[in-house]
């Protein structure tokens, strides 16, 4: 069994928007973030990174790869969520834009998708096939899995047995990461 240490992807200039297959680049925040990163991952070893496919994901991964050695894979499963119609939007450009489908969201969430956008369940399904492959794929054993928020709230939740509540706070911070194995589905969460 692979031992996966995911890690969420550095800060960008969309930072408080629906942010799930919006492609910006990494800030100048995310930058001093992922240098900081470095400097908490620096003294562990990994054979591999595995990324989100996304322009924020592969530039954190890409700094990793480089600093420890060792290849960089895209993989496009571990995608955050796509918000649809609401990428790019804060909240409340939401809730002016369509009150009415605003408050049927946020009350049945997360059984109904943003406007044209992903369903959670589907979001759901990927995410968990995708970790079972990382888990049981062959090539590389100590992993850093770099992808979004909500990958790793989906993680959290349904495999680490976190509350909502506790998989927010874990996420909240870019560059924020927790080791995960299923022998022991758990994970300890480390930095930010």
């Amino acid at each position: 069994m692979n031992d996966l240490h995911f890690v969420r992807h550095a800060a960008t200039e969309m930072a408080g928007t629906f942010c799930g297959h919006s492609d910006p680049p990494v800030s100048a925040a995310g930058h001093q973030q992922i240098a900081e990163l470095v400097e908490r991952l620096g003294e562990d070893r990994y054979d591999a990174v595995y990324t989100s496919d996304l322009r924020r994901a592969q530039t954190t991964a890409a700094v990793l790869a480089a600093f420890f050695s060792i290849p960089c894979v895209a993989r496009p499963a571990l995608r955050e969520i796509c918000f649809g119609q609401w990428e790019g939007l804060t909240w409340s450009e939401i809730e002016t834009r369509d009150p009415a489908y605003a408050a049927r969201w946020m009350g049945a969430y997360p059984k109904v998708a943003a406007p044209c956008g992903e369903a959670f369940s589907d979001f759901e399904r990927r995410v968990s096939a995708e970790t079972d492959w990382l888990l049981n794929q062959k090539e590389h054993r100590h992993i850093l899995v770099v992808s979004h928020a909500g990958v790793l709230r989906s993680i959290l939740q349904s495999r680490c047995m976190r509350n909502e509540q506790e998989a927010w706070a874990l996420t909240r911070e870019y560059c924020c990461s927790f080791r995960y194995a299923r022998a022991v589905e758990n994970a300890s969460v480390v930095g930010r």
